[in-house]
């Protein structure tokens, strides 16, 4: 049976729209309600109380708004709080670690892997597990990069501020040997232009959007659960500032916010 409902995605601020992204050029039909949590951003520096608090109030209002399923469109959420959402919530939830760290896997070469990531994902070791237990073996080095969010939220994608910030986070993976790079928060690929030019050709950049994506396609798809209607409503909801959010993704990601995208905040 085709279901016509909309999948709920949520990030702390613009970074979850790197999934819609992908998700719109996969899924072109699905309707979707995209949540900002852009009151309580970033969310790398919050004690597990509070994500949890913060993570519960969104599937509630997903609940209330009667999502069929959910993609934790947050690497710093997937990695504290969704193992607990999983069991809570009777539908389909998919966050953005697991993903990532097969797509991680089935890129590297040479075993050694780095994650960017904010600081509460480094400190669940979500990402090093994950991939540990795909790859044993696999040398994983983590950077909490604590200066990404807040300029990429400010709408900061160029300049020396962020150069240099990324010069500092990469340069100790590179002395490393890792030929792999996860983008370990949705935010990051924002700027992947930035990091590759610190890379260089010889490492691989792995952006966990489009996995996670693709695998919210398969389990849909299993579940009888995509849509029919060929006029998929697209809706963006925030909990903080709304002028800041749509200034800031209308800059990002122009063309969604203007495919019939309806803004709205709670």
């Amino acid at each position: 049976m085709l279901n016509n409902s909309p999948i709920g995605i949520f990030d702390s601020g613009v970074g979850g729209l790197t999934v819609v992204r992908d998700l719109i050029n996969k899924l072109p039909e699905e309707s979707f309600i995209y949540y900002g949590d852009t009151a309580h951003v970033p969310y790398g520096n919050k004690t597990r109380e509070q994500l949890f608090y913060y993570t519960r109030e969104i599937m509630s209002y997903f609940i209330k708004r009667k999502v069929k399923a959910i993609i934790v469109a947050c690497n710093t959420s997937s990695s504290v709080t969704l193992p607990t959402l999983e069991k809570e919530y009777d539908l389909p939830m998919l966050g953005v670690v697991k993903p990532g760290a097969r797509a991680a896997v089935a890129t590297t070469r040479n075993g050694r892997i780095g994650i960017l990531a904010t600081l509460a994902t480094v400190n669940s070791q979500a990402y090093q597990y994950e991939i540990e237990a795909l790859l044993p073996g696999a040398e994983v080095s983590q950077c909490a990069c604590s200066r990404f969010v807040p300029l990429i939220e400010a709408g900061v994608l160029e300049g020396e501020k962020i150069h240099s910030a990324a010069r500092d986070y990469v340069s100790p993976m590179l002395d490393k040997g890792i030929d792999t790079l996860v983008l370990g928060c949705t935010h990051y690929p924002f700027i992947a232009p930035i990091i590759k030019t610190i890379t260089g050709t010889g490492v691989k950049l792995v952006d966990p959007a489009e996995e996670t994506v693709n695998e919210m396609t398969t389990i849909m798809m299993q579940n009888n659960m995509m849509a029919a209607s060929r006029d998929p409503t697209r809706e963006f909801v925030v909990s903080g500032s709304a002028e800041s959010f749509y200034e800031v993704g209308r800059m990002m990601l122009g063309d969604v916010f203007e495919k019939g995208a309806i803004p709205g905040s709670i």
